[in-house]
């Protein structure tokens, strides 16, 4: 036979690579296009389900890089509030690609941060990470000193990586017009306060997401041309939409995007893959089993499952996923929001109308 198709693997074809096997059978869903070395320094960044990977790798005895360490005495728990040892630099969950670009072009110089800070009750509060210090920083001074130390930490840790994870989560941004920044949430929601003459939303493209991920590859590769990225897709749905369109419609619409996004520049790039966690845990044939009952958070079996076929990936061999490791679909009752405390958008379920509202600020 002539045709292409005749010289297809079984792993082609949707019978034998999807329907036939059971979930926890389906294989070879990522073939590496570089290896990453148990001794290669990675950084991870991106949106809460990112959170997990480093975990993850230190567990599997890889280098993750930690280019922000924690001051001394603080507790794990202390550490997680206060946004250390989440990401590989303390800045918070990064949602967008634009927002990536905007911290990758402050940390190397392309601009300057606005110095513009959020007070409240004598607090004060950084716009562009709102949750790194639930409590506040004692004084503007202190804030913008310890967003330079996160700058720095973003240098070093692009200088010295061998490969950035990076974890796409929205499309939706909130962006404030009068500094001409992108911002991680809506003002007056974590923290700040809403003002609709200057803060806009604005759905972010295919081509605007791969122009900033672009410009964020040529910057980063200006300091170290070695770096290699793996681009991931949160399977974390939106907690709430202000499109106006229903928050299943607007799901779908941002993780195609963005799929789509991270797919075109990994088929662009040999130094740029494409890992699917977002198929892996938000794919039909597992049937929502790694969901915990909101259908939003994904559950310490989840983020295992995905790992052990990353890892399994780089390792050929090594602790295959096996049916047994396939958890039965979580109970189908009424959980309210809030629980996913890691993710800035979270917080958006308590301003449903069918949530008590948190007391004032």
């Amino acid at each position: 036979m002539s045709h292409p198709y005749a010289r297809l693997p079984a792993r082609s074809f949707w019978r034998t690579a999807v329907a036939e096997p059971g979930p926890a059978d389906i294989t070879d869903l990522w073939t590496p296009k570089f290896a990453i070395g148990t001794n290669a320094p990675v950084v991870t960044a991106g949106s809460c389900f990112a959170a997990h990977i480093g975990r993850a790798l230190l567990s599997e005895g890889m280098h993750w890089y930690d280019a922000e360490l924690p001051p001394p005495g603080l507790t794990p728990a202390e550490q997680a509030a206060r946004g250390y040892r989440r990401f590989s630099f303390r800045t918070g969950n990064i949602y967008t690609a634009a927002a990536l670009r905007q911290w990758v072009g402050w940390a190397l110089g392309e601009e300057k941060p606005p110095e513009e800070v959020w007070q409240d009750n004598g607090a004060f509060y950084d716009p562009y990470r709102p949750s790194v210090e639930p409590d506040g920083f004692a004084s503007r001074e202190d804030l913008l000193a310890a967003r330079e130390v996160t700058l720095a930490a973003i240098r070093t840790a692009l200088a010295r990586a061998n490969v950035l994870v990076f974890t796409l989560g929205l499309t939706e941004a909130w962006h404030d017009t009068a500094t001409d920044t992108v911002l991680p949430t809506c003002p007056g929601t974590v923290r700040g306060t809403f003002d609709p003459s200057r803060h806009v939303l604005r759905q972010h493209t295919v081509a605007r997401v791969v122009d900033d991920l672009t410009a964020v590859l040529a910057l980063a590769r200006g300091v170290n041309p070695r770096l290699r990225t793996v681009l991931t897709v949160s399977p974390v749905p939106l907690t709430a939409t202000a499109t106006g369109r229903h928050a299943l419609v607007a799901t779908t619409h941002s993780k195609s995007v963005l799929r789509a996004a991270a797919g075109q520049l990994a088929d662009a790039s040999h130094d740029v893959d494409y890992f699917p966690s977002y198929e892996i845990v938000a794919g039909f044939p597992y049937r929502a089993a790694f969901f915990a009952p909101n259908l939003r958070t994904v559950t310490p079996e989840g983020v295992a499952f995905v790992m052990r076929h990353f890892l399994g990936a780089l390792r050929p061999g090594s602790d295959p996923v096996t049916r047994s490791q396939l958890p039965a679909p979580a109970p189908a009752t009424p959980v309210t929001g809030g629980e996913d405390h890691w993710c800035d958008d979270a917080v958006l379920d308590y301003y449903n109308p069918s949530t008590p509202l948190p007391p004032a600020r």
